[in-house]
C-alpha cells in the first residue's frame, strides 16, 4: 500500500460524488446502514474493507483492488449492490459504535495523516440513512 493509505474494516458509499465512511464494530450495522442508503440512491464503494488515501487535497475513499463488488445482508447472504463507485472524497465518517450525547452535536473530526474529515456518532440515531443522504447532498448548517 502506498504511503498515506490506510485499510479500514469499514463500509464506504458515495452520494453525488461525496464519500461516507461507515465505521463500527462487527455487527454494529455498517452493511445495514449502507443497504438502506443504497435503496435511497447511494452507490457502494466497498463493504467490509476500504482504502482511505491521504492526499494534499484531503482524504479519499477507494475500493481495494481485491474487493468483491458485493454487500452482505445478514440473513440473506451476499448481494449485488448495483453500480460500484471506485473512489470519492471523504465528506463524513460515521461511527456506529458510539452514541451521540447531544441533540445538536458539535462539529467532530477524524484525522489521518494530517488530513481531517467530519465525524458523526451514529449509534441509535433515528432516520440515519435519510439524514446522511440529505447531509451528503446538501451539507450541514453550522450554527
Amino acid at each position: 500500500m502506498p504511503d498515506g493509505d490506510l485499510h479500514c474494516r469499514a463500509t464506504a458509499l458515495a452520494v453525488d460524488g461525496q464519500g461516507a465512511l461507515i465505521l463500527g464494530a462487527s455487527g454494529s450495522g455498517k452493511s445495514g446502514l449502507a443497504l438502506a442508503m443504497i435503496a435511497l440512491g447511494a452507490t457502494l464503494i466497498a463493504d467490509d474493507g476500504v482504502t482511505v488515501r491521504a492526499t494534499p487535497s484531503g482524504l479519499h475513499l477507494q475500493v481495494p483492488a481485491t474487493s468483491p463488488n458485493l454487500i452482505e445482508a445478514r440473513g440473506l447472504g451476499l448481494l449485488h449492490p448495483g453500480p460500484i463507485c471506485a473512489a470519492a472524497p471523504l465528506r463524513i465518517a460515521i461511527d456506529l459504535s458510539r452514541a451521540e450525547p447531544d441533540r445538536l452535536p458539535p462539529a467532530r473530526t477524524v484525522i489521518w495523516n494530517g488530513q481531517t474529515a467530519p465525524l458523526a456518532l451514529g449509534k441509535d440515531v433515528p432516520a440515519l440513512p435519510a439524514a446522511l443522504m440529505i447531509l451528503l447532498r446538501h451539507g450541514r448548517a453550522d450554527v
